[in-house]
């Protein structure tokens, strides 16, 4: 299987011969910070490109996101975009979009099955297990290589969830000194991570650092933590996205380290992979884009207006 790698001069040969021509978008969640900035990203590249784009809500339900995409196909929409509810789910949409001759491109969460096999459907994301690695190896060097490390996990049914938690486990064990005591899901929203840290803080879990699969559930980390009187530097707290609230944390010295997951690099890039499909152009069927870890070290490279 082909893969190519995104960088800032990807696509440059995408045109926009087309007029009036339209993209359908499937997000699996409309509130969530990464997956908003996401969307904005692919709304901004659709303007750009002259492309009309329409986004629908999957609310975090498989059924009404096969819906969604049987929908798309019946409106004749000129190219598919969804970002999966469930990675192992996907087979019954992408079978919609194949057998209507409508390019697919999946974003930032990649098809488990074999989706990406066929003719005219694409992925676009990051390599989910790096994010882990690059989480646990800063926080392995803020609590010199040895404590009690907890895992927040995302939606079981992601395979990031699971490709990140592989990354975070691979890198803490090449560390003899550490130990990871708890792997609990708080499925990526931040009130869930409030409940699952306070039950680990009432349960008298010690606990030295927590890496968590994305920011919401390391800020939700952070406020239970502030809640009990415990201070940001005695729980070390990683997350993974970048998002502007994280990067604030970071800044105030709460979040120890976010991982920058580029919500332009995938959102855009799955525009202009979309709209390359459907000027019947030859894609790679995967495309990824890097992730930067992010620290005060080099937090300011970061933050922008």
């Amino acid at each position: 299987m082909k893969r190519l790698l995104l960088g800032a001069a990807l696509f440059t040969a995408c045109t926009t011969t087309a007029m009036a021509q339209t993209i359908g978008v499937s997000v699996a969640y409309f509130d969530d910070n990464f997956l908003t900035s996401m969307r904005n990203a692919m709304q901004a590249e659709a303007e750009a490109q002259g492309w009309s784009i329409q986004f629908l809500d999957a609310q975090g339900d498989i059924g009404r996101q096969l819906s969604q995409t049987e929908s798309l196909a019946a409106q004749g929409v000129d190219a598919i975009i969804i970002n999966p509810v469930d990675t192992a789910a996907t087979g019954m949409m992408t079978g919609v979009a194949v057998t209507s001759g409508i390019p697919l491109v999946y974003v930032n969460r990649e098809p488990e099955g074999n989706d990406l096999e066929h003719d005219g459907v694409a992925f676009v994301g990051s390599e989910q297990k790096v994010a882990g690695e690059l989480q646990m190896e800063a926080l392995a060097e803020m609590i010199g290589g040895e404590g009690r490390v907890a895992i927040m996990l995302g939606e079981l049914s992601s395979s990031a969830t699971h490709q990140r938690t592989e990354g975070v486990e691979e890198v803490a064990a090449k560390y003899p000194g550490i130990e990871i005591i708890e792997k609990q899901p708080a499925d990526y929203q931040r009130t869930n991570a409030i409940d699952l840290m306070n039950n680990w803080i009432v349960g008298g879990q010690q606990i030295d650092a927590i890496a968590a699969n994305n920011d919401e559930m390391a800020l939700g980390a952070l406020i239970a933590m502030r809640q009990s009187g415990i201070p940001a530097d005695e729980i070390l707290v990683g997350g993974i996205d970048a998002t502007r609230d994280a990067l604030d944390s970071l800044q105030r010295g709460e979040l120890a380290a976010s991982v920058f997951q580029d919500p332009i690099g995938q959102g855009g890039g799955a525009v202009k992979v979309a709209i390359a499909l459907a000027n019947g152009e030859n894609v790679e069927s995967i495309n990824m884009v890097p992730f930067q870890l992010v620290t005060r070290d080099n937090l300011e490279e970061f933050l922008t207006d």
